[in-house]
């Protein structure tokens, strides 16, 4: 991590007296206008796509057609594949979408936003739940890429909400939302919750404060209130079947922005959320998913800081289009945030129900399981990072993430072989990551980055290799990593 960081400094210092000396950055002509916006409705949408080289992993998969880039997930089957193949989504979703800020008198504004992820493969809506249906009962080496989402081919499956603004009494909206949690979150992440560099971007677990299917609600309202430099904010959500999260969720956000300075604290509160069980645990041919339920509790602290760094330039035409734009300078940017996660057995028993998307959970004896934390489970996330924004596009930037588990020995027994004889004991992740970013223009830019992820003890277990594996793939090893590589670009309208 000190390297890379270390790097990204070296590189920005002479790339900084390159351009002193009137470098003249490599730019491609952009036919597009700063925004698509009529009478204060505004078309955008992203398309990323690239290719990528993982050390330790499996097959891309029809559905989830990106690798898993880091092994801090439900689906447990790393087996050791050396993979190379076309991938997307590496900085971000790719999404189509409509944003909404009308004026209509009085200072008061119609607001609101509908957007849905897509894959840039298929084009097909993105769907984590049904790629656990085309994996259910295939053994580690048989699988492809699967994993749990709250993007479970809703024709909306992100943000889909309306409401009105006004300068002086706030903003209120209602509608499919994301929580604070995920907001604060996609602000606060050095990487800007990257898919194939960032942990928060990749798992759902910190923005759904401990389950993936809980980081938007359904049928929520959400009021945002700012004074000076000041901002608090308020959420609930009465919660539903097919939501991922079957009983209400309430948060709250208080933050300050200062000049350079940011920081936000955030706390959620969720019933009944849904978690997805790993597909070996579906059987074949399935057409329903086996989950867990468990109640969540959340606390968060993120902030920020940004420096602006040598003299303030004009930007490029090629990149700002807009008449009498302001003079940019470097700019070097701090991030850190902390979550501690509490989950614990549901409060009110979920019998029968659907996750997100409609997918019916498995109804038997033990599930859906509602006695899946005998004790609570504790995650707690560290994450810390440097950003280095040029202002002729190029930026560098350097991530560390980490998580801790505790041993919260759901079925009773003792953990053993250190800690990872089962999934529920104490164990700990750690990532790091550095990418480079250049923009060509305002709506083009091209990447290249690497990560590596490790997965120690309780976390580690029943990955093929570590004891509790199934289908023979058992062993006596405590941890498992892979090293992840991507470039490719990203259009954004």
């Amino acid at each position: 991590m000190k390297k890379a960081l270390a790097l990204a400094l070296v590189l920005a210092g002479s790339a900084g007296t390159a351009y002193a000396a009137d470098w003249t950055p490599p730019k491609v002509p952009d036919p597009l206008p700063d925004s698509l916006t009529w009478n204060g409705i505004t078309f955008y949408a992203t398309l990323d796509y690239g290719y990528a080289y993982q050390t330790n992993g499996r097959p891309v998969g029809s559905v989830v057609s990106t690798l898993e880039f880091i092994p801090f997930t439900t689906t447990r089957n790393f087996t050791g594949q050396r993979i190379s193949t076309i991938a997307g989504n590496g900085l971000q979703q790719s999404n189509v979408g409509v944003k909404i800020d009308t004026p209509i008198g009085n200072g008061w504004n119609i607001v609101g936003r509908i957007e849905s992820g897509f894959d840039p493969l298929t084009g097909e809506f993105a769907n984590g739940c049904v790629s656990f249906l085309q994996n259910a009962g295939l053994n580690y080496i048989q699988q492809n890429s699967n994993a749990d989402s709250g993007r479970c081919g809703q024709a909306l499956n992100g943000p889909a909400y309306g409401g009105i603004s006004n300068p002086l009494y706030g903003t209120l909206t209602v509608g499919r939302q994301q929580t604070f949690q995920l907001d604060g979150i996609a602000q606060y992440d050095p990487l800007a919750l990257s898919y194939a560099f960032s942990l928060l971007g990749y798992s759902g677990t910190n923005g759904g404060s401990g389950s993936t299917q809980a980081a938007r609600w359904d049928e929520s309202a959400k009021y945002m209130y700012e004074y000076g430099p000041f901002h608090a904010g308020a959420m609930f959500s009465s919660g539903s079947s097919g939501s991922g999260m079957f009983g209400n969720g309430y948060g709250f956000d208080v933050g300050a922005v200062y000049r350079g300075f940011s920081m936000d604290a955030v706390f959620t509160k969720e019933h009944g959320a849904v978690n997805l069980q790993t597909a070996v645990n579906d059987p074949l041919n399935s057409t329903t998913l086996a989950a867990s339920i468990s109640d969540n509790t959340a606390y968060s602290v993120m902030a920020k800081y940004s420096w602006s760094l040598g003299p303030a330039l004009a930007p490029a035409p090629y990149y700002i289009k807009a008449a009498n734009a302001e003079p940019q300078s470097d700019k070097l940017t701090l991030y850190a945030g902390y979550t501690y996660i509490d989950q614990a057995n549901p409060s009110t028993a979920i019998t029968f129900g659907d996750a997100a998307g409609g997918y019916p959970l498995t109804i038997s004896g033990i599930l859906p399981d509602n006695n899946a934390f005998t004790t609570d489970k504790i995650l707690q996330f560290y994450w810390t990072g440097l950003k280095y924004d040029f202002a002729w596009g190029l930026s560098l930037t350097g991530a560390y993430y980490h998580v801790s588990q505790n041993s919260y020995v759901a079925d009773g027994s003792a953990c053993v072989l250190g800690g990872a004889s089962k999934p529920d004991c104490a164990g700990l992740f750690d990532q790091v990551s550095f990418v480079a970013d250049y923009a060509l223009n305002k709506h083009l830019d091209v990447y290249a980055g690497i990560t590596y992820g490790r997965v120690t003890d309780g976390l580690a277990s029943t990955y093929p290799g570590t004891p509790g594996a199934k289908f023979g793939f058992a062993g006596t090893g405590t941890e498992v990593d892979t090293t992840s590589i991507m470039s490719g670009f990203r259009i954004k309208i």
